[in-house]
């Protein structure tokens, strides 16, 4: 091959490069979508996930596949997702615990959420439960945080594994409490949650969206809402500050994610789905049933999810790493 054919086929190469990206991002999608939740069926981010993913579904014009990825306190799935191939078949439904504590829970976590992701749309914001079986002794919470400090060598509480947001909260509050009680870890906050209903673990710390339905079931009691007001969705629950504990302030976020590389164009899209589901009417409802703030649409850009993240890490380290 002469010099000259040699530097038309790098030329013509490099062309293909540059029109290949927005060619396939104009098609996308053009095949199922699978949306990884790194938490068992059933769970708060699950719930979200199926929720939101069935209206984006039908703006993409194809299926969301949910797949349920457990594991590690959610790190398991958020790495298979940081793994995928980058053409937007593979997203993933993070949350404050796998894209922000993990951070500093995990030395040798394989991702880090801040550079090997691209963030797409904020979901959800939830607040933090504290929750019991329904058979515990205390009426209330302050005889929750007395009875606690009591027992703290009998009394066990359960999470989704180290990094869960069950788990980084319950820590949050037996710091303040000034407890280490046994913990007891479920593959997920929904099989954790069907164990607080049988009275197999005693408490546990949970996003609002996996508390409402078996509070007002019934099943287990909830003692304090981790929030300056009280949740619409659970009003004869008092807040943390009206239970003594004011310092004790917890919420969550579910955000989707893509693995890092993904086409910009492709990104934009799949972000218009989610905020298309957000103001669907359906969704809003479904969301404040169970709890949930839908962001406002200045924090539903891929560029407001980046910033969440960063700073949801360094909070999350101040108070985790001193406590190993």
């Amino acid at each position: 091959m002469t010099r000259l054919n040699r530097r038309t086929v790098v030329a013509a190469l490099a062309a293909m490069s540059m029109f290949s990206a927005p060619v396939l991002a104009q098609d996308y999608p053009t095949r199922p979508i699978t949306m990884i939740v790194p938490f068992a069926a059933g769970g708060p981010t699950d719930v979200v996930a199926r929720l939101v993913g069935e209206q984006m579904s039908r703006t993409l014009g194809q299926p969301i596949i949910i797949e349920n990825v457990v594991g590690a306190g959610g790190t398991t799935g958020s790495t298979r997702a940081a793994r995928a191939a980058n053409d937007g078949y593979t997203l993933i439904m993070g949350h404050v615990g796998t894209h922000a504590a993990s951070v500093s829970l995990y030395p040798k976590l394989a991702y880090d959420p801040r550079t090997d992701f691209e963030p797409v749309a904020l979901i959800n914001g939830a607040a933090i439960v504290v929750a019991a079986k329904k058979d515990l002794p205390p009426k209330d919470f302050k005889e929750f945080v007395a009875y606690v400090k009591a027992n703290e060598t009998k009394i066990n509480q359960a999470h989704a594994g180290v990094g869960a947001v069950s788990y980084i909260t319950c820590e949050l509050l037996n710091g303040i409490i000034g407890i280490k009680p046994v913990g007891v870890p479920f593959q997920g906050t929904g099989p954790a949650m069907n164990a607080l209903v049988g009275g197999q673990v005693d408490y546990m710390c949970d996003q609002i969206t996996n508390v409402v339905p078996q509070v007002n079931g019934g099943t287990i009691k909830a003692y304090a809402v981790a929030t300056p007001e009280r949740a619409p969705s659970l009003p004869n629950v008092p807040t943390s500050k009206e239970g003594g504990l004011p310092n004790y302030q917890a919420s969550a976020w579910n955000a989707l994610f893509a693995p890092k590389g993904t086409p910009k164009a492709i990104i934009d899209k799949v972000n218009a789905a989610a905020v298309k589901a957000l103001d669907d009417e359906k969704v809003i409802a479904r969301m404040k049933e169970l709890g949930n703030d839908v962001p406002k649409p200045q924090q539903r850009t891929p560029a407001a999810l980046g910033a969440l993240v960063k700073e949801e890490v360094d909070k999350w380290g101040k108070f985790l790493k001193p406590i190993g």
